[in-house]
């Protein structure tokens, strides 16, 4: 027999295990997630009455996998849309508590007796929330559809988003032992840069293509399709010295705004609860109780440090953002763990050699013992709330409430700040995409033609210079345009000319930095295939420059492309019935929620399910087999399998979800209690029915049984017709839930 390469036997080990001990957390009503670190903690190297896995690096392989999944999976819950709605929120959050928390671990560091670069990398380490910890709570306690985690992932997004930063500033610390601030500044403007590009390619790109080939799609085809994007994203991410988890991510949120986020979802789901089970797996293989025993005194503090202010400064960085009181110590209380950036920190530090190996065990350590708290905190945040909220001062309430209010308030901007608003978006954008093409160009177009095209001397031709130079400013032509003037109203700006406040001083010199980014780009692009006079050049690109404004071609050429743009990004939002109005976004949602087979209104009509009395509940629509009934008559009988959208508050549509998404407590039930008996009959001459046909004996009927078969001459009749006539010397085998008498055939 050949033998099995060791990834066989240790994905057996890990599966297996985390498969029992997962049954008996869910039978004492535990998270799973705890399960799978226990059950690391078995078969990790340090639970010696256990098999062991054997190759632990193919194992982290398949957790990094893990990851990728998880955080593909949560962009495809988060989309674009919602990350900029609260946008704010995530960072005004995100840097209140990673600056309270820097201060308060160094500060820790300090009272340990560290030194003072290990001080500086505790700070960061608990400084990153885990994003996979938490999602996998909020799965596992069904708080995703929850409004407090949509928060609560923006912040999750701006803290990995933070991470990466920090791993740059830790690199060149632990070089040059000093901060480089420009260092920091270019990674900040690298990370800006190649989002903006991801997500404006991206939204263009690939739901046309989704368009096009979605009639020669099936789940499998769809689901082979999405995983390769998901890790295409990921090698274009790690090539451009970012995580995995962020490329993961952003093709998430590319995603999911097409109209296939929701199939795509549910078809990745298995796949990510298996990479994701090794990975937490992975995770309680790093446990060694001689550690735990060593540095308890340690651990037990920075752990209590992590737990409490860790949660307390996430709960201030909401409360700062302008939630109230109740959403702000929901959202928070998710803030209590360190996790997987902790250990990547860590290992930079390691690596570099400037902080003690024994940390990195100690760092793993407090993950575990802080993600075993983490669901227990969740779940104690409204209780918290209840208990804490009535003993506050009522003017206390009465300025948190204020705070709340005015930052909620959507008061009008001034003028000034709006037109400042629009142009510098449009200068970001466009700059980023033009950007984007030259890169290429120089980097992909200009290799090509030089190894193409040479002159005699076997240099680079002046003709595949002229070509990829003209080649690349027709690209970046409608581009160049829009930099130039897209988004100046002119009417606007005459009137903010014409005013005698300070207007002017914004309105020209902004308006000269764009037409200057005009130039500047179509320079920079003459200037990397040609080496002529600064004047010539100058002067060809005013010429260009002249030529793109008044070009209707242009204009309508980049028009086509921004349609195809707002068209792809909106057609997810497309599929409702209609949008709530800006007015009442607030206080309203419209939401799709899913039918299950064990939900109690599931095969009972709209008029009897008094959704508006009972929940306060509208029914928009109900999608059906792929088709959609707006405003569906009160006769319609709602079915399992069918996705409502309704039209409520967050707490309405709450309530409504648990009584329609109903999972059920077995995944398979026993029948036994309802079990068929198999009967033989041999048809005698003293059977009443010799020469009637199963019909007219009614034999079915008679006996509450059904005939399955029938052996005559050696030969069988499955499922014999209701013509078939009843021999002498038949025997007959039936079926019933009844005891019966066999006998009693004989004497009727």
């Amino acid at each position: 027999m050949s033998s099995l390469p060791p990834l066989f036997l240790d994905l057996a080990i890990i599966l297996v295990t985390a498969g029992v001990i997962t049954v008996v957390f869910k039978w004492l009503k535990q998270p799973l997630v705890l399960g799978y670190i226990v059950a690391g903690f078995f078969i990790g190297p340090y639970f010696p009455w256990f098999p062991a896995v054997k190759d632990a690096t193919d194992v982290h392989v398949w957790s990094d996998i893990g990851i990728v999944f998880l955080m593909f999976a949560l962009g495809l819950e988060f989309s674009i849309k919602k990350l900029k709605k609260v946008g704010a929120t995530g960072a005004i959050t995100a840097l209140t508590e990673l600056a309270i928390m820097f201060l308060i671990g160094s500060s820790v560091g300090r009272l340990l007796g560290w030194k003072s670069m290990e001080c500086i990398f505790l700070g960061c380490m608990l400084s990153i929330s885990s994003t996979s910890i938490i999602i996998k709570s909020f799965e596992d306690l069904k708080l995703k559809q929850q409004k407090f985690t949509s928060s609560v992932t923006a912040v999750l997004v701006v803290e990995d988003l933070i991470a990466v930063l920090l791993l740059v500033l830790l690199s060149t610390v632990s070089v040059s032992r000093s901060f480089d601030g420009g260092e920091l500044v270019m990674s900040l403007v690298k990370l800006v840069f190649f989002l903006i590009i991801w997500f404006t390619f991206g939204i263009f790109l690939i739901p046309t293509f989704l368009r096009w080939m979605r009639r020669y799609m099936t789940e499998e085809t769809l689901c082979i399709v999405a995983v390769g994007l998901c890790f295409g994203m990921v090698v274009l991410a790690s090539y451009a010295g970012f995580s995995t988890a962020l490329g993961a991510f952003v093709m998430g949120a590319i995603l999911s705004e097409t109209i296939e986020a929701d199939v795509i979802h549910r078809i990745i789901t298995p796949i990510k609860n298996l990479f994701c089970a090794v990975f937490f797996v992975s995770v309680g293989m790093l446990v060694d109780p001689q550690i735990l025993i060593k540095y308890i005194g340690p651990i037990l503090i920075i752990a209590g440090t992590v737990i409490v202010f860790k949660s307390s400064a996430a709960t201030m960085g909401f409360i700062l953002s302008g939630k109230n009181m109740k959403t702000s110590i929901q959202s928070g209380f998710c803030f209590c763990q360190i996790g997987e950036f902790s250990f990547i920190i860590a290992s930079l530090g390691l690596s570099f050699g400037v902080i003690n190996p024994d940390i990195y065990p100690i760092i793993v350590s407090v993950s575990i013992i802080t993600t075993f708290v983490t669901p227990y905190m969740i779940k104690a945040a409204n209780p918290f709330y209840e208990k804490v909220e009535p003993r506050l001062p009522q003017r206390v309430k009465e300025a948190l409430e204020r705070y709340s209010n005015s930052a909620k308030q959507t008061n009008q901007t001034s003028s000034v700040r709006q037109f400042l608003k629009k142009q510098f978006s449009s200068i970001l954008l466009y700059g980023a995409i033009n950007t984007a093409i030259w890169l290429l160009s120089i980097s992909l177009l200009k290799p090509f033609l030089n190894s193409m095209l040479v002159n005699a001397e076997g240099e680079p031709s002046f003709w595949g210079n002229l070509i990829g130079m003209m080649a690349t400013l027709i690209i970046m032509i409608p581009f160049v345009w829009a930099i130039a003037v897209r988004n100046v109203n002119r009417e606007r700006v005459k009137q903010m000319l014409d005013s005698r406040d300070y207007s002017q001083a914004v309105v020209i010199p902004v308006l000269l930095l764009r037409y200057f980014l005009a130039l500047f780009f179509i320079g920079v692009v003459i200037g990397s295939y040609i080496h002529l006079a600064v004047g010539f050049l100058v002067i060809l690109a005013i010429f260009i420059v002249l030529v793109v404004l008044l070009s209707k071609r242009t204009i309508s050429f980049y028009q086509r492309i921004e349609n195809q743009f707002i068209s792809n990004f909106n057609s997810r939002q497309a599929q409702q019935s209609f949008k709530i109005p800006t007015l009442l976004e607030n206080n309203f949602y419209l939401e799709r929620v899913s039918v299950t087979n064990y939900s109690r209104y599931s095969g009972v009509p709209l008029k009897d399910t008094n959704f508006r009395e009972d929940y306060g509940i509208n029914v928009v629509s109900i999608e059906r087999a792929g088709k959609v009934y707006d405003l569906p008559p009160k006769e319609m009988v709602i079915l399992p399998g069918d996705r409502l959208s309704v039209m409520g508050s967050e707490d309405q549509i709450a309530h409504l979800r648990a009584a329609l998404e109903v999972e059920p407590d077995m995944l398979i039930h026993d029948h036994s209690d309802n079990e068929l008996n198999i009967y033989r009959l041999t048809v005698n001459q003293h059977n009443p029915f010799i020469g009637q046909t199963i019909a007219e004996s009614r034999f079915n009927q008679h006996y509450h049984s059904m005939i399955i078969a029938i052996e005559r001459d050696n030969r069988q009749i499955l499922n014999p017709r209701s013509v078939t006539v009843f021999c002498e010397g038949d025997v007959v085998w039936f079926v019933s839930p009844e005891d019966l008498d066999i006998h009693r055939f004989t004497r009727d």
